[in-house]
């Protein structure tokens, strides 16, 4: 039997661990391994298009217009993923941003 002539089915994996896999019910402390991994997250006001001649004329002071209005929910990205939506809060003189809704897979319209 040469390397051509292998079947797909000689690399499944073993019965018993896809069935372990499955019928295990998952707890927080399973995650345990990847709590210190580090994440980036970045709240999203809004957005703007111009031209680069447009952004040479930047200076102190001037104003950007974004794409959302005043009081629109923000974009929460975690590793450049959309996962949340939120408000923007001042906490102890600081901003924050409190979550308003959570999105799930394939619920973004980003």
């Amino acid at each position: 039997m040469s390397e051509d002539d292998l079947k797909l089915d000689e690399f499944a994996p073993e019965e018993g661990a896809l069935a372990e896999s499955i019928g295990e019910d998952k707890t927080a402390g399973d995650l345990a391994p990847v709590f210190d991994v580090p994440v980036a997250i970045s709240a999203v006001l809004g957005r703007s298009t111009m031209s680069v001649a447009q952004l040479l004329q930047l200076s102190q002071g001037s104003v950007l217009e974004l794409d959302r209005k005043v009081g629109e929910a923000i974009d929460i990205y975690v590793n450049n993923r959309l996962v949340a939506r939120g408000e923007v809060v001042i906490v102890d003189e600081r901003l924050g941003v409190t979550m308003t809704e959570i999105i799930k897979d394939g619920d973004s319209q980003a």
